[in-house]
């Protein structure tokens, strides 16, 4: 069996006031022919299908488009809502469209949708778990929420072998891919986070750790932008197709090809993505970067143009746009410095919000904070995220 794995569509996004539109138009095209070209059985959509939860007209046609096409090459879709989907929509029509090979979990309905299917070395479960809050499984974080969804699944396929005649054998063969959309660490270490995301951490109360996901052969993850795999296993993050943020130049954008055998196989190929524009930094004189433009073959990539000059500029955009359609961002030189960080600086920034709350208070009251009055400003904090 064969299988394509991507994610974080965000379909509809608009970055610096640039409708990433026709750019995803034209990247689900690649990922079709990518699909075509390597005869999958399956393309995975790991959530984030829409960059908002009520998606503009244009983007749920372009959506539209692309599962027609690949229904009618016969490509089965597995597609779980993220957390910018509304898992209401994301699931509209999903009885009818499993029928045209369409299998969708948006809406969690307390346990995990299962995909049951063969190939040439028997049977495979293909388990999707959509993005939920703690609280749909009566959990405190959303680690525990995930294990106690697969442990339901445990518990069934536990009971189904079983049911097994004592005189056949009980050896566990089927192979079995997860689905799902977290934050996902490999014993406390995170994955590598892009300024495109916004993850918010209340006391690792969102982290989910890798070894939740014991016993499957394969894990396609959505929710972090940069393509990676976690730890030693075969979780994986496919990535967004397309940048969406400065910090992502130069990152090379790929899809995910699984291919899947007899159990312990499971052989991850990536495929890359030829985006319409890229996501460039440049840096120099207004008068380095016109001169520059001019003989630029890639001229209409999205741009931060980063000014050394030291002179008062009027309406440096509007000048460059001369040349670079497409810049997004014009920055000072000394404002681009004091946005880069350092490692230590970085994890700093991104302390959740309980940890700054904590040493605020003190900071203030120098005393730590009782788990009494800890518990309620993490249920403060969870109110404001929802």
């Amino acid at each position: 069996m064969k299988l394509l794995h991507t994610g974080d569509l965000h379909i509809g996004k608009t970055v610096n006031d640039f409708s990433m539109l026709e750019d995803q138009k034209e990247i689900l095209s690649q990922i079709l022919l990518l699909a075509k070209e390597n005869q999958v059985n399956g393309v995975i959509l790991a959530g984030d299908i829409y960059d908002r939860a009520v998606p503009s007209g244009d983007a749920v046609l372009v959506f539209n488009d692309f599962l027609t096409a690949l229904a009618r090459e016969g490509i089965t879709v597995y597609m779980i809502s993220g957390n910018h989907d509304s898992p209401e929509r994301i699931s509209y029509g999903e009885e009818l469209l499993r029928e045209q090979g369409i299998m969708i979990a948006g809406v969690y309905h307390n346990e995990i949708t299962v995909i049951h299917t063969k190939d040439a070395y028997g049977d495979v479960d293909i388990l999707l778990l959509p993005f939920i809050k703690p609280s749909a499984e009566a959990a405190g974080t959303s680690e525990e929420a995930v294990a106690k969804a697969l442990g339901k699944y445990w518990e069934k396929e536990a009971a189904e072998r079983s049911k097994l005649p004592a005189g056949q054998s009980r050896q566990d063969t089927k192979r079995r891919i997860l689905v799902t959309h977290f934050f996902v660490t490999d014993a406390g270490k995170e994955p590598l986070l892009s300024d495109s995301e916004t993850t918010i951490h209340v006391g690792g109360i969102d982290n989910v750790d890798a070894s939740v996901f014991d016993g499957m052969d394969y894990v396609a993850l959505g929710h972090i932008h940069r393509p990676q795999q976690i730890g030693n296993r075969q979780v994986y993050y496919a990535g967004s197709p397309l940048s969406y943020s400065f910090s992502e130049a130069g990152q090379k954008k790929k899809v995910l090809l699984i291919e899947l055998k007899e159990k312990g196989n499971c052989q991850v190929t990536e495929l890359p993505l030829t985006p319409p524009r890229e996501m460039r930094k440049l840096e120099g004189s207004m008068e380095e970067l016109l001169r520059q433009g001019e003989e630029d073959q890639n001229r209409e990539d999205y741009v931060q143009a980063i000014l050394t000059d030291q002179k008062e500029l009027v309406d440096p955009m509007g000048v460059l746009r001369s040349v670079y359609p497409n810049v997004m961002q014009v920055v000072r030189k000394e404002t681009a410095g004091s946005l880069q960080y350092t490692g230590e600086e970085l994890k700093l920034k991104r302390r959740d919000p309980l940890t700054i709350l904590e040493d605020f208070y003190g900071f203030v009251r120098e005393e730590a904070l009782t788990e009494e009055k800890k518990a309620l400003l993490v249920q403060m904090i969870k109110e404001t995220e929802e």
